[in-house]
């Protein structure tokens, strides 16, 4: 309890009896704070008589800066006490593997900087498996396809270039660009992303049908398998930039992208940590948009 929010309880009240009883305090020390603010300031703000208080004309000059302070003051102390959320956070997210190995690390490195107590708990899973996670609060956000997604907020974050991968050796390894019908006649490793999948609809669009020897669902094991000769796929730039495997990636016309978007079920009742994260990750986004 401090002096402002008694004298603005002692003003919306009427006395100070009532605003004792309001704030439980005595009412002389609900008198006794008035008279340290009136000291404080030089002045007198109330004035008392048998039939209630009025303010001097110098108390009716400071309510409102009063007002503010004590407004102030509380919020400060809600969010201090909001902050001390944060002190013992876990967040939960759910993730596809391009996303886990290639943003999150950095992010989250950059997040615990500010938040050195939070707690991170990160799943793998496809598109579909990350929604039904959202959907069920086993996670309390995800990173998706929108496209994948019903009945769920979703926040587009940034558009991904999806890029034929072939091995070094193969006949189109020297072209500039691939064409999205030369693809087909090749052995074809599907990325399997759940009911969702960018390429294959891409090619469905094309009127075009790939030739699917393989279902995998992890990137980096497809790129060892491409390595090995045993076909070609189409696999998101973001998880070929930092590529670990000895393979070609060309563009691909038509163009194939995909949005990467966040996800979440409602963001008011999720934890503190994670709602702050959640900020802090489209904050993070506006400003690649910017530069």
């Amino acid at each position: 309890m401090n002096a402002y929010h008694a004298f603005i309880k002692v003003i919306e009240t009427g006395n100070f009896t009532k605003a004792a009883e309001e704030l439980g305090y005595t009412q002389s020390a609900i008198s006794q704070m008035v008279n340290s603010l009136e000291k404080e300031l030089s002045t007198t703000l109330i004035l008392r008589s048998r039939t209630g208080i009025t303010l001097t004309p110098d108390g009716e000059e400071f309510l409102p800066y009063i007002r503010n302070i004590s407004n102030s003051q509380l919020e400060l102390l809600e969010k201090q006490n909001e902050m001390k959320g944060l002190q013992r956070g876990l967040i939960r997210i759910g993730s596809f593997s391009s996303v886990a190995c290639h943003w999150l690390p950095e992010l989250i490195k950059d997040f615990k900087q500010k938040y050195p107590a939070v707690h991170f708990n990160i799943y793998q899973g496809e598109y579909t498996v990350i929604s039904n996670w959202v959907k069920e609060g086993f996670v309390d956000f995800g990173f998706v396809n929108p496209d994948a997604v019903s009945k769920l907020t979703t926040i587009p974050l940034q558009e991904d270039d999806m890029l034929a991968v072939l091995p070094t050796n193969h006949y189109l390894a020297s072209e500039n660009k691939v064409l999205l019908k030369e693809l087909i006649g090749e052995p074809y490793i599907l990325l399997d992303e759940g009911e969702i999948n960018e390429t294959l609809t891409v090619f469905k669009q094309n009127g075009l049908e790939p030739n699917i020897q393989f279902r995998v669902h992890d990137d980096y094991a497809i790129m060892s398998m491409i390595e090995q000769g045993l076909g070609i796929s189409v696999l998101p730039k973001l998880v070929l930039d930092r590529c670990p495997y000895s393979i070609v990636t060309k563009p691909i016309s038509p163009s194939v992208r995909r949005t990467i978007s966040l996800v979440y079920k409602d963001k008011r009742v999720l934890p503190i940590a994670s709602r702050y994260f959640i900020d802090f990750l489209i904050e993070r986004f506006k400003e690649k948009t910017k530069n």
